[in-house]
């Protein structure tokens, strides 16, 4: 739940670090010799942050006063911790992270990245497994720093270690999830194992039942988060009773998990994600194609939702192909792609 440890916890194991502050900045002249010392643009982060709250890029020295207060002001309200820290801004990164497991034993394994690269206001939308920019020796570089990490940390149950990436495979330690994530249907797709029961098993004082070598991947899977949001607002979160809820056909390779149906409310207290689309085929082409099918089979009326635009972002030349990074849906979104 703290950065800025992590940070500090990470570089002892060893892992490869972002540029940045070790300490937390408070003042605009602290930022102001960061940025001359790694260059522009820098970001800052709220130390307790989470979910895309408390961050802003800064591209020059003008901007810093302005976007330290107001990240400090949104650190605090969201997280009642002000705290903010400089990395370097890395430019068209890829965001990967390992899934791991861990036992009261000492026994460890990974199960394989997750790209997560696809992201409107820092926020994961679309997810797959396995990523279509890995290769073998750069998964497995990366899976050993985040088992270090984790060894390091004398962590137990499922986990996630995330990192950045860059064209070049160079890839640094962003943060460690220490609970399940939102993406975890796509790595239970492609491995056959039950997140949640492995967790339930490891609580339980049991040994892990498999080892490294007896992890095995299979197929394609890619998840599509659907909100309640609306995509022409710049994903302005959106509310009200579901008055329509029909899902395509689910059947073998197409998973729905969800927690509402027709006359759910979707109110303003909470997340706005109201489903995850997963859908599994044994090549990444395929399994895009089943997700793109399915999202213009569902139905939801009431609150403005993405599913259009998720059907939308799918059909990019460049989502095709998995050429892509943190930043294209910022970047690409405002035009249509050709179908």
């Amino acid at each position: 739940g703290d950065k800025l440890q992590a940070k500090a916890l990470a570089k002892k194991a060893g892992v490869s670090m972002i540029p940045g502050s070790e300490a937390s900045v408070t003042t605009a002249q602290e930022v102001k010799s960061y940025a001359k010392e790694f260059g522009y643009p820098v970001l800052l982060k709220a130390a307790a942050g989470g979910g895309g709250k408390g961050m802003r890029v800064v591209h020059q020295e003008g901007q810093i006063e302005d976007a330290l207060k107001i990240t400090t002001h949104e650190a605090m309200s969201s997280f009642g911790d002000g705290r903010i820290f400089v990395e370097k801004y890395l430019e068209d990164p890829r965001h990967i992270e390992i899934q791991i497991l861990a036992d009261l034993h000492g026994n460890m394994v990974h199960l394989g990245e997750r790209d997560c690269s696809l992201q409107r206001r820092h926020q994961k939308v679309v997810e797959e497994s396995p990523s279509p920019f890995m290769t073998p020796s750069l998964r497995n570089a990366i899976a050993e720093q985040a088992l270090a990490l984790a060894r390091q940390a004398g962590y137990t149950s499922a986990g996630t270690v995330e990192f950045m990436v860059t064209p070049d495979h160079s890839f640094y330690f962003l943060e460690m999830n220490t609970r399940l994530q939102v993406e975890h249907p796509v790595t239970e797709m492609i491995t056959g194992i039950d997140l949640v029961e492995q967790m339930i098993r490891i609580a339980a004082g049991e040994r892990l039942s498999l080892t490294q070598s007896q992890v095995s991947f299979s197929g394609h899977a890619v998840e599509g988060r659907i909100y309640a949001e609306d995509p022409s607002e710049d994903f302005m979160p959106s509310s009200g009773r579901i008055t329509r809820f029909e899902p395509p056909p689910l059947g073998k390779g197409l998973r729905l998990d969800t927690g509402v149906d027709a006359g759910s409310e979707v109110s303003v207290y909470y997340d706005p994600m109201i489903a995850k689309l997963i859908s599994w085929a044994p090549s990444r082409e395929k399994a895009l194609d089943q997700l793109k099918d399915a999202l213009g089979q569902f139905i939801i009326e009431g609150p403005v939702h993405n599913l259009g635009f998720l059907e939308q972002l799918l059909y990019h030349p460049k989502v095709e192909q998995g050429d892509f990074s943190t930043h294209y849906i910022e970047q690409n979104m405002h035009q249509d792609p050709p179908k």
